[in-house]
Parts: C-alpha cells; structure tokens; sequence
C-alpha cells in the first residue's frame, strides 16, 4: 500500500509538470521502478569555491572546508526525503567543486594543494558524500605553476584519502593536445598506482584525464564545478541498463521499432531523474542544472551495457556490429532525453567501464573484447577507455600513448572522450583484480610491447584541427 501511494505521487508529480502519461505508460514506469530496479546514479552538489582563498593554504583549506559543511549540511538528508517521498532510489550523493588549481594561484606548491585535498576529503566525510570531486586542472592549452603544483600532488593526496576524486583536462577541440600535460599525466597515473599499491592499484580509479571536460558533469571521477555554473547548483545523473534492456527484451519488430523502444525508455527515465533533481534542488533553495542521461552500468546482474548490446542482436559484445550498436543506443539515449527534459548537459550517452561492467569484463575475459575495440567504441560512446585494468609493468610511454589516442579522437569528432585506466601492481595480462563495490571486477588487458616514446618526447602542443575554426 506505501509502495502504491508514492507511485501515485510521482504521477500527480508528473501532472504538474504537464506531462500526462497513458495507462500504458504509467505501468511501464512503475515496472522500471520496481521490477527493472531503474535508479538514480548520482545526485551532484556543485558548489563554488572561488571565495574561499585566503592569505595562505592554511586559511584557505579551512575556508573550503567550511564553505563546503555550511552549504552541503542538509544535502544527503534532503535526497534520503526526497527518494523516499517518490519511491525513487538514489544511489551516490555527491559533491562537485571548483577546480582547486584556481585557488592554489596564489601559493602554488604541491604541499599546499595536498593541505586542501585533505580538506575537500574531511568536508565530505562530515556531511555523508561518497566522493567529491574539483581536484582538478585545465590544461589543454598550457600550464601555470598552480596546476602544474595540482598535477604533481594528485598521487599524494588520491593515496591518503578516501573521498577525493581528480580529473585533469589535457586537450579540447579549440585548443587542441597539450602533449606536456599527456606526460605528465602519464608518469602521475603510474605513481597514484604504487600510491595505493596495498589496495590494488584503485587511487587510479578516482583519476580520469580528459580531452573537452564537460564543467557540469555530476558522475565521478570527472565531475567539477565549472567557473561558468554559478553559485550552487543540483546536477542529476542517471542509470538504468537495466530497464533498456527490458525495453529492448520486449521489441521483436526492426531497427526502427527497436530505436522507438529505445528513446521511449530514455524518456522516461529523464523524466524521473528531472523530478528528482528539481525537487531537490527547490528544497535546498538552490538552482537545478541538468540531467545528464549518460546509461551507467553497475556491478548487479543484469545492469550491463554488454548484455543491452547482446539483447539487441549482436551475439557477443565486441564483435563486428558492436560499435554501430552502441552507436544508435548512444543516440536513441540522447533523443529520448532531450524530448522529456530541455536542461540536458555533462556527459549524456552510454559509459562502458570495463570493471564496473560484469558482461563487459565477461567478454575481456573471454578474449572478444580487446583494447582496440574499446578504443573504436569511444568514438561514438558518452567518454572514453574508462576502468580498464592493465599490467602493473605498463611503462608511461604506453599510458600516454592511450591518453593521446582518446584525445585525438575527442577533438577530431567534437566530442568528450577520457582516459580512466588503472595498472594494478603486481598483475599481469590475463589475471584477474577485485576493487570491491562500485569498482567491480576487472580483468587485466594486454598491451602492445611496442612504445610510441620517441613520437611523445617531442612534447609540444598538436593543434586543433581545420574542421575546429568555426567563427
């Protein structure tokens, strides 16, 4: 009966914002709630920081602190009221921050954004976040001391934390490849891994490099608060495999009949995440930003892109076919969620990390699905190489190499790809490494011997491209 009369409220809900569902539709969506298990992924806090920098680190690491504990004190309880209210699980409650390069401007040392990294992490223990994320530099055109100072500390403070996540943005389609900040990236990637070596290698799961970075992304590890989002903002992102894969279990019809199941789904699905997100934001008296309507796959069975793509016909994930697949579920995802909600934004497509994926693991496990496919996959999905595990032994040439790659297909296509990949100490090709809980279980992926060292030690910047000059 409780189950029944929040169901009705989120219809009632759905009414007020003038969109009337058929009788049809209304049982579809309490399927997706409580039959397909559909969930919010990540509900984000964007939080603006720019007003906490002091005389010195000291002063400024307890004015993030602060600043962070005085607007996020009521979040997570908000959410639990709001999920409960409506009948709507919300998975991750999360904080996204200013770049902390800005505020380390005026004293730029790695010991100083260490100070402030720990800052960040001791907020969000106290107000009950599971991650915060803004430990990040833009770097797509050059580096200044300050982010340089953040690069150089990402190692130290993603191995003595548990809640801080780093992202740093080393290419755009405007600016083009910042080969210096690839390397660097490269070399930090390694030493995060060593940093955490006791727990297999997962700082590096808290750390993505990517090429056009989205300012209002709320998924982890990426996610900032981009200079241009105002004071505080609600960012909502969310899931459900599961409920597209019933939806593409239930259509025997053609390619056509297939998309309309597809972007009817994703319809719905935006629909719920917007609801969520609005009310949320309305009771925190801040501002609502975007839905980002990115498929985010789980560890629970059934929860897999893997298994979406193989109920649509392709009979193993990774073999020919695969890539025009994920590409018309990318855009049948994207149509579904622009005609429910117009405030879509950060990633908004479909996510394949390799290790939070059991039926994608599965297929790397069983040799179809390769490295290189999964690079040609990040041409037409949401980001990029996200949670793949590599040897131990893979040497920084071979990391960077991965990030330039993902980088130049990101400018090329106008598009966001990252690089999210882990050398888990110890390990080698074919073995196997368990993160536990959200980070899954992934097996660990061959690599070329061969190194691209010569091409990269030339540094420098490859510039954007022709198709880029637009004014």
């Amino acid at each position: 009966m409780f189950r029944e009369k929040r169901y009705l409220k989120l219809c009632i809900a759905f009414e007020v914002n003038s969109l009337k569902f058929a009788s049809e539709e209304i049982l579809e969506t309490f399927k997706m709630l409580y039959v397909e298990k559909l969930e919010i992924r990540a509900v984000t806090l964007g939080i603006n920081l720019f007003d906490c920098v002091g005389s010195d680190a000291s002063k400024t690491a307890a004015n993030v602190k602060k600043k962070i504990v005085e607007v996020a004190m009521n979040f997570t309880e908000t959410i639990d009221s709001v999920s409960d209210e409506f009948g709507v699980s919300v998975t991750n409650k999360r904080i996204a921050v200013t770049p902390i390069s800005f505020l380390l401007a005026r004293f730029p040392t790695v010991e100083n954004a260490v100070e402030i990294g720990f800052a960040l992490d001791d907020s969000a223990r106290e107000v009950g976040v599971d991650m915060i994320g803004g430990f990040t530099a833009l770097v797509e055109k050059g580096m200044t001391k300050s982010d340089i100072a953040l690069m150089d500390a990402i190692p130290a403070t993603l191995g003595q934390t548990s809640r801080v996540c780093s992202s740093v943005n080393v290419a755009s389609t405007k600016a083009g490849i910042n080969v210096d900040a690839v390397n660097v990236m490269a070399r930090r990637i390694k030493e995060t891994a060593e940093k955490t070596r006791k727990h297999k290698g997962v700082g590096c799961a808290k750390l993505v490099v990517f090429c056009n970075a989205p300012s209002d992304n709320p998924f982890m590890a990426g996610a900032f608060h981009g200079v241009e989002e105002g004071e505080t903002t609600v960012n909502v992102g969310i899931s459900g495999p599961s409920a597209i894969r019933a939806a593409v279990e239930r259509c025997d019809g053609n390619i056509d009949e297939l998309s309309d199941c597809i972007k009817r789904a994703a319809f719905k699905i935006t629909r719920v995440g917007e609801l969520i997100g609005k009310e949320v934001a309305k009771r925190m008296g801040v501002k609502f930003g975007i839905v980002d309507t990115s498929i985010a796959p789980t560890t629970a069975k059934g929860d897999s892109i893997a298994d979406v793509v193989e109920k649509m016909g392709i009979e193993r994930c990774g073999i020919p076919g695969t890539t025009a697949a994920v590409a018309m579920l990318i855009d049948c995802i994207k149509k579904g969620g622009m005609m429910a909600c117009t405030r879509i934004g950060g990633l908004s497509g479909t996510f394949i990390p390799v290790s939070e994926d059991a039926g994608m693991n599965r297929r790397v496990r069983e040799g179809v699905m390769n490295l290189q496919k999964l690079e040609a996959l990040t041409s037409v999905c949401s980001v990029g190489l996200d949670m793949i595990c590599l040897p131990g032994d893979t040497d920084e040439w071979t990391i960077a190499g991965i990030i330039v790659d993902e980088a130049a297909i990101g400018i090329v296509n106008d598009k966001t790809t990252a690089v999210r990949i882990i050398p888990v100490p110890g390990k080698k090709a074919g073995q196997t490494v368990d993160f536990g809980g959200l980070f899954g279980r992934g097996t660990i992926m061959e690599v070329p011997k061969w190194k691209p060292a010569r091409f990269l030690k030339r540094g420098g910047q490859i510039s954007r491209t022709i198709r880029s000059a637009k004014n």
